[in-house]
């Protein structure tokens, strides 16, 4: 699924060398303010295109971003452009194609899952979605999620067949699986090489930020870049 080291996750899925991905974990400290990201300058290229995540589904190019862009995703195909999004139950995903050519990060809450951000990443990449490999980063489980009939509701409006990630726990209220909607949505556009999950911000403090379990402003960081031929690995 992924190796565990210096505070950070490495992906592990089948991007080519070139491709290279972190994300930071709660012991590597809050990646939202300047000190933790001034740190991760040992293991990224400088500057990722950070942003100001609204639960849309705006991807921006990464390399043109400044300022922090209202967006909840990026894209980049400039060797040390790094694409970043910030979460603490929300799912990071990350994308790669196999020829290392362009890579994507996405911020997919209930909301922006829901309106298709996955979808419009893919989009941005501008690729045959058989060429396009993902991770789901860490996010809360189905088993804390609960969440109410809006919000099924969001889903079920658009794909009926999602369904099948909501199972009752009360009256009017479910447990949501973000990652089996992930996986159904990337699936329905043809991404067959999907990896990652299993996480739960949630039953995992010693790991991760949740905001649904401490209503913290912390969060978490998720970067994929394309490396120079000179880069290290993280």
């Amino acid at each position: 699924m992924a190796v565990e080291a210096d505070s950070l996750i490495v992906p592990e899925w089948p991007a080519p060398a070139r491709v290279r991905a972190i994300m930071t974990m709660r012991s590597f400290g809050d990646a939202s303010v300047p000190e933790a990201r001034s740190r991760l300058r040992r293991h990224a290229p400088p500057d990722p295109a950070w942003l100001r995540q609204v639960h849309g589904t705006r991807i921006v190019c990464a390399s043109e971003a400044s300022g922090a862009p209202e967006a909840d995703g990026s894209v980049a195909r400039a060797p040390g452009s790094v694409c970043a999004v910030m979460a603490a139950d929300c799912m990071p995903v990350l994308f790669a194609d196999v020829a290392g050519t362009a890579v994507a990060a996405a911020h997919a809450g209930w909301r922006g899952l829901a309106a298709g951000v996955l979808e419009a990443a893919l989009d941005a990449m501008a690729l045959p979605s058989q060429s396009v490999i993902a991770w789901l980063g860490p996010a809360i489980g189905p088993s804390r999620y609960e969440v109410g009939e809006e919000v099924r509701d969001a889903f079920l409006d658009r794909d009926a067949g999602a369904s099948r990630a909501f199972v009752p726990t009360r009256p009017g209220h479910w447990n949501l699986d973000l990652y089996a909607v992930a996986r159904m949505r990337l699936a329905a556009r043809g991404v067959r090489s999907v990896h990652g999950g299993g996480y739960c911000t949630y039953s995992e403090p010693a790991r991760f930020f949740s905001f649904r379990r401490e209503r913290t402003s912390e969060r978490m960081a998720a970067l994929v870049w394309i490396a120079g031929v000179e880069s290290p690995p993280p």
